[in-house]
């Protein structure tokens, strides 16, 4: 879009005289920069393909490990390195998932680990810059952890837009900020922990951003945050999940924005193994036991809690191993071991879902209207716990540091057999499936670059 501004500007003697008459939109090239684990990459993928179902050329910077993921969906894929996502499945990440409770401990963290994380965050960030001038991208959609991208946007003059998968950086008097306590409704105390947050985040990644600027020798950063162009000026800011689930607080500035979720719905010719199709059609409706990549340092102990669980509770089930969540040997007949299968095919076959609360796993448990057990392990995941809870779809969350036998048999009979939680979890699941939230961040993508162009234009009448 930028460059057929350029070259209908090309062919004017005078920008006085001539103005240049904009469509709604034009196709863009669109570059797209997120980075962790296959929940922070997944939402990404389903809008980059949304936006590519419209003509735009999208191209997804993220691990490698993801390469052929990003590709068998149809966009083109951008490098980053992996080296952040190893240090993760080595024994001192997993002491860090399983120390890292909240935002802010997660970030405090990161400080503290700086000198061991620095080079492969500047490798990251340069990335990014490569990315970017690979792609020639006209707007750039960003993950929080890909945070060179209101840098590089500054640079190439486009737009940019924060991509956020939970309410965690934009303030508000309402409501403190994830991982802190609620003190009252002090309106003051609860703007000041989003800016504590925001503090915390700029001076874990403001060295390796001051190298970049100074390598490219970019204009100075005056910003403190990652919701603001080096300049200052407010960046647009997209939540990907639902007005539903987590509605957005009234005092939100105007730029802050809820799609809806971002779901991507796999093949639907996806056939489940022989075993699976077995085991669902000869007895009861299990219970889908899974954690995605979190399993601490003790996975042989969360798949012994999950098997005597499920034995005391009377409950068939179905264990997921997929991602190194679970390590299990010996299982009764009543349950069946699977690496993975796609979430909105099996959720809907089975009585409850019980995971981590990653934000994607929970929008599929929600989606497909069954109550969720949630059993979080750090970051946003106790926030999602929260919500599924006060909405009705499932009982109290379960720390995992906490997790006993007992307290998950007691909350798989309530998510299985309590009519409020099971009618609660259906009546949310007719909600989320008719909305839209891909085709709602597309149209505000087009709209967003829209006015960028027509700003540019009347720039320069």
């Amino acid at each position: 879009m930028v460059s057929a501004f350029l070259i209908g500007l090309g062919m004017c003697e005078c920008y006085g005289i001539c103005r240049l008459t904009m469509t709604a939109f034009d196709l863009m090239n669109i570059l797209i920069l997120t980075y962790g684990s296959r929940g922070d990459v997944q939402p990404f993928v389903a809008l980059g393909k949304g936006l590519a179902a419209t003509g735009h050329n999208v191209s997804l910077a993220t691990s490698e490990r993801f390469r052929t993921f990003v590709e068998a969906h149809g966009l083109s894929y951008a490098y980053m390195n992996d080296d952040l996502l190893s240090i993760l499945d080595t024994p001192q990440g997993k002491s860090l998932i399983e120390r890292s409770g909240s935002i802010v401990s997660m970030i405090a963290a990161g400080i503290a680990l700086k000198k061991q994380l620095a080079p492969m965050q500047q490798t990251l960030v340069d990335d990014s810059w490569a990315a970017a001038m690979v792609s020639q991208p006209e707007i750039i959609l960003f993950h929080p952890k890909a945070y060179a991208a209101p840098t590089i946007a500054h640079f190439l003059g486009i737009p940019a837009v924060l991509v956020l998968p939970f309410p965690m950086l934009v303030p508000t008097a309402l409501q403190p900020a994830i991982g802190f306590a609620k003190i009252g409704s002090c309106g003051k105390y609860n703007r000041l922990t989003y800016t504590i947050v925001n503090r915390l985040l700029h001076a874990s990644i403001a060295k390796s951003l001051r190298k970049l600027r100074t390598r490219h020798q970019l204009a100075p950063d005056h910003s403190r945050d990652l919701l603001h162009y080096p300049d200052g000026k407010p960046l647009s800011i997209l939540h990907c999940f639902s007005p539903h689930v987590s509605p957005p607080p009234a005092d939100w500035p105007p730029e802050s924005h809820v799609t809806g979720y971002w779901y991507l719905d796999e093949d639907n010719n996806w056939q489940p193994p022989p075993a699976l199709t077995a085991f669902l059609q000869t007895g009861p409706a299990p219970v889908y036991i899974g954690f995605g990549s979190m399993a601490g340092r003790q996975p042989k102990r969360l798949a012994q809690i999950v098997l005597a669980a499920l034995a005391r509770a009377n409950l068939r089930g179905i264990i997921a191993t997929g991602w190194g969540g679970l390590a299990v040997n010996d299982v009764p007949d009543t349950v069946l071991m699977i690496d993975q299968a796609p979430h909105e095919w099996l959720f809907s076959r089975v009585a409850a879902v019980v995971h981590h609360g990653g934000a994607g796993t929970t929008a599929a448990g929600l989606r497909a209207g069954r109550p969720s057990v949630i059993v979080p392990f750090f970051g946003d995941q106790p926030f999602w716990g929260r919500r599924v809870h006060a909405l009705g779809a499932g009982p109290l969350p379960i720390v995992q540091k906490k997790l006993t036998v007992d307290k998950l048999a007691n909350a798989l009979i309530q998510a299985t057999t309590n009519a409020t939680i099971i009618d609660r979890a259906e009546a949310i699941g007719r909600q989320l499936q008719t909305e839209a939230g891909v085709e709602k961040a597309a149209a505000i993508i087009e709209s967003l670059a829209a006015l960028h162009n027509k700003n540019q234009v009347q720039g320069y009448e």
